[in-house]
């Protein structure tokens, strides 16, 4: 890949959609992306990956039928054969009435700016100096930290195109990159874990020293730690619990989830179902979000869509399959994992709105409680279809509005319900990570704390 080519890509899906039938839907993706992975371990490449793959997915409609077939070439003939493909298990479908591509409903696609040529020029070597120097800078920075886990450097470049008979014609390029480092702090026999990251679209947005400090600061501000006693109090999740806790709400709040009944919010649009200072977007026309891209899986313009708007529950997310079955539209939201996949549907850029208090100035709000700063269990101790919310945590006890002494063997219990409605703030510390959503600090009241 030397470059965003997506004209070359839509050259090619141009002609498959040409091979079109009377009486049926095509719907072409054209991808290509290139991913590297390096991980460094006591000072040497434990692995070292990188990856380039292309190809083209193929979605046929007969009626109320769908086939899908792929292929990973760009070859002319083998296409043709994988559209016959594609249509032939069309024939073996099971009937459904949703089923239909993509319409264009008019909303324009953003011109955003995702795109940096430089990355793909970062020779491999450097890609893995940068991975050696985070693993050695990490271990040398506090003599407490006796070991690191992994250093990581990790980038992906990708280019895609959308076309289809119903009049759909799209293209995208992004690029995205980031640092990842986790190490052990050791004192008194005991051993803690911390880690950190730096985001960026290129090499030169990436500060390995932010890395390294975050990395060093969550390993040994937890030594020490000791299991606290039971009790109901405030807690403060830390931005990147934070991005985990909204990534599980954003789920339930997918068309497929509200309309297959496995969402506790499928009955509530138009409802308050959250404190007043809860706004919560999804929003990957946001340049700064990790996930962000021009155009969702398939074709339609992003856009940004208000989940819950001063508490009130606004809209869930659709794909055009989900948006018929309700007898809504899409809202842009269809997420794919590539041209091998047909699409999927869901949140794609997560982000509360900020309040304007850091996360200092909200400890001192606080007064007594427990800031959250790392889970356990997340997805396994969270019920996403009865909002039942259990999982282990570590953190640090707040005490006269300030950090105090370190916590660890805990679990936090309530509900997502409960949890969304008893939000006390919103910090105005916004982390954009490598995942679908950005981290920010939140205050939520009454939560129990279970420990001796």
């Amino acid at each position: 890949m030397s470059g965003p080519r997506a004209g070359d890509l839509t050259d090619i899906a141009d002609r498959v959609v040409g091979l079109a039938g009377d009486g049926e839907e095509v719907e072409v993706v054209v991808g290509r992306s290139r991913h590297t992975e390096v991980r460094a371990y006591d000072g040497d490449v434990e692995s070292l990956s990188s990856a380039e793959t292309m190809g083209v997915g193929i979605r046929v409609v007969q009626g109320d039928r769908q086939g899908f077939a792929y292929a990973a070439t760009f070859d002319g003939e083998v296409l043709a054969e994988t559209l016959a493909e594609a249509r032939d298990n069309a024939g073996f479908a099971s009937p459904d009435p949703h089923i239909g591509l993509a319409e264009p409903d008019g909303v324009a696609v953003p011109d955003l700016d995702l795109f940096r040529p430089s990355l793909l020029e970062v020779p491999t070597e450097e890609k893995v100096a940068r991975a050696l120097e985070l693993e050695a800078a990490t271990r040398s920075v506090d003599d407490r930290i006796t070991g690191v886990d992994s250093a990581e450097f990790v980038d992906a470049m990708g280019e895609s195109c959308v076309a289809s008979t119903t009049g759909i014609r799209s293209e995208s390029a992004s690029t995205a990159c980031y640092l990842a480092v986790s190490c052990l702090a050791e004192a008194d026999e005991q051993t803690q874990t911390g880690f950190g990251f730096s985001v960026g679209r290129e090499l030169d947005d990436l500060v390995a020293d932010d890395a390294r400090d975050d990395a060093v600061r969550r390993a040994t501000r937890l030594l020490g730690a000791t299991k606290p006693s039971s009790t109901r109090t405030t807690i403060v999740l830390d931005p990147y619990v934070t991005a985990m806790v909204i990534g599980i709400i954003g789920s339930t709040l997918s068309g497929e989830s509200v309309l297959k009944g496995r969402s506790p919010f499928a009955d509530r649009l138009g409802e308050e179902i959250a404190a007043p200072v809860v706004t919560l977007v999804d929003d990957p026309t946001n340049p700064l979000a990790y996930t962000a891209r021009a155009t969702d899986g398939e074709g339609l313009a992003s856009r940004r869509n208000a989940l819950i708007t001063d508490g009130v529950l606004g809209t869930f997310v659709h794909n055009a399959y989900t948006g018929r079955w309700a007898g809504a539209a899409s809202t842009g939201n269809a997420v794919r994992g590539g041209f091998k996949s047909t699409p999927g549907v869901g949140c794609r850029a997560l982000a509360l709105a900020p309040g304007q208090l850091d996360q200092p100035a909200l400890l001192r709000d606080v007064g007594e409680g427990v800031l959250i700063t790392s889970v356990i269990g997340m997805h396994s101790g969270v019920n996403a279809v009865s909002g039942d919310f259990s999982t282990g945590a570590e953190g640090l006890r707040i005490t006269d509005g300030e950090q105090g002494a370190p916590l660890r063997e805990f679990t936090i219990a309530s509900t997502l319900q409960r949890m969304l409605r008893d939000v006390a703030a919103v910090g105005a510390d916004v982390e954009w990570l490598p995942m679908s959503a950005a981290g920010v600090s939140l205050v939520i009241r009454d939560v129990t704390i279970s420990g001796t």
